[in-house]
């Protein structure tokens, strides 16, 4: 049984879960035990762009409900923070954090000449490039390239989803995209695709460098499999799509699997119609499944070494649109979760109501910044490498 490329590509997705090339499995015989105190990101999407300001609502701003005459949530209905501003009624788990001391926030992020195309910002966000560049490689890929030389499993970054996102694409090591742990390993061992290995010839190096690639990722399958299973989380999560990603991510983390970065994402918030019910919908999933995984990190001692930090590819316009909803804009605010903040909090100003461009928000922190501050205070690499330039860090981690 001989594969041309052509024919090898077609495999499809699923070719990347084969058995093949013994050598490559040595390295996965002993589990990579990772001591208490491994910093670890758990990065969530919002896909589809937030509504910042119905997220943090800058209750005490009179602009704020002029132009959100219907959609504006009313000060009462607010959770409250501060005397001029409240969470989302649906985010009571975040309103607890915030008292506890474990939530910070920040307003008003942004990046210049912001582009609001749905997928050209998400890529400008993903790959961390500026809004006239164009990257095929995302902020987490190129940190996996800084750090996996020589790495004895491809695991160092995870994404609960079927499809890998650009942001863990690097130039030459990936992150690994997946559901279901269990779902994984037996896929990846179909007797067919054990098949296609044993039939591997010697052939031309695009096509020996897919198989060591499956190679790699059968036997990251059958790792993370293992893993999953040393301390599976005892805790109670919604049955939720995001609860049931954030339980997964949970019982690794538990595990000291070597992962550093885990990728999650949870959307649309595409809301140009009846934003209200949409975005306590998806609010409602966020809060339950949040409560559980915070709630669960505390009673494992794992909380001070796990940050969960928040992003959207936009937040929406300050003024409502005629369907009750709201229509894309720029900047827009980001939560950062964890036992281990140095700053809690706002970190921040309140968005500028009376400063806008052209109808929308100003940024005044680049999410550049942010990446940079990841990197470096929380991963402790060298981030202008990663990043390509130098940004000034923030003192919130």
């Amino acid at each position: 049984m001989h594969f041309k490329r052509r024919e090898f590509l077609q495999i499809g997705s699923l070719a990347t879960a084969s058995l093949m090339m013994p050598k490559f499995l040595k390295a996965f015989e002993k589990p990579a035990m990772v001591p208490a105190g491994n910093k670890v990101v758990v990065v969530l999407q919002f896909s589809g762009g937030n509504d910042g300001l119905n997220t943090v609502i800058p209750f005490g701003n009179d602009i704020y409900y002029r132009e959100r005459q219907v959609i504006g949530i009313k000060k009462e209905d607010a959770l409250s923070l501060t005397d001029a501003a409240g969470l989302h009624p649906s985010l009571e788990a975040f309103k607890g954090l915030y008292d506890e001391g474990n939530l910070g926030i920040m307003n008003a992020v942004g990046y210049p000449n912001p582009d609001r195309s749905h997928f050209r910002s998400m890529d400008i966000w993903q790959s961390a490039s500026g809004s006239n560049e164009y990257v095929n490689t995302g902020w987490i890929g190129r940190y996996l390239d800084a750090q996996c030389k020589g790495c004895d499993k491809p695991t160092q970054a995870l994404e609960l989803d079927d499809t890998l996102s650009l942001a863990l694409k690097g130039n030459n090591n990936k992150g690994l995209a997946f559901k279901d742990p269990r779902k994984l390993y037996n896929t990846s061992n179909e007797k067919f695709y054990k098949d296609i290995n044993a039939a591997h010839p010697k052939t031309e190096e695009t096509v020996d460098y897919l198989y060591k690639t499956m190679s790699e990722t059968l036997s990251s399958a059958d790792y993370i499999f293992k893993q999953s299973k040393m301390n599976p989380t005892t805790q109670s999560y919604p049955a939720t799509e995001l609860g049931k990603n954030l339980k997964t991510i949970a019982s690794l983390i538990m595990s000291d699997i070597n992962t550093k970065v885990y990728y999650v994402s949870l959307g649309s918030f595409d809301t140009h119609v009846n934003q209200a019910q949409q975005q306590k919908k998806l609010f409602d999933e966020l809060n339950g499944a949040v409560k559980a995984f915070t709630t669960d990190l505390k009673s494992n001692n794992r909380f001070n070494d796990v940050l969960m930090m928040t992003f959207s590819e936009f937040g929406r316009r300050v003024s409502q649109n005629a369907s009750n909803g709201t229509d894309h804009g720029t900047a827009n605010n980001m939560f950062f979760i964890s036992g281990g903040l140095k700053q809690k909090g706002l970190l921040n100003e309140m968005p500028d109501l009376l400063n806008l461009n052209d109808g929308d928000l100003k940024h005044t922190i680049d999410f550049k910044n942010v990446y940079a501050t990841v990197l470096d205070n929380w991963l402790g690499v060298n981030d202008k490498n990663i990043l390509g330039g130098s940004y000034e860090k923030m003192n919130f981690i």
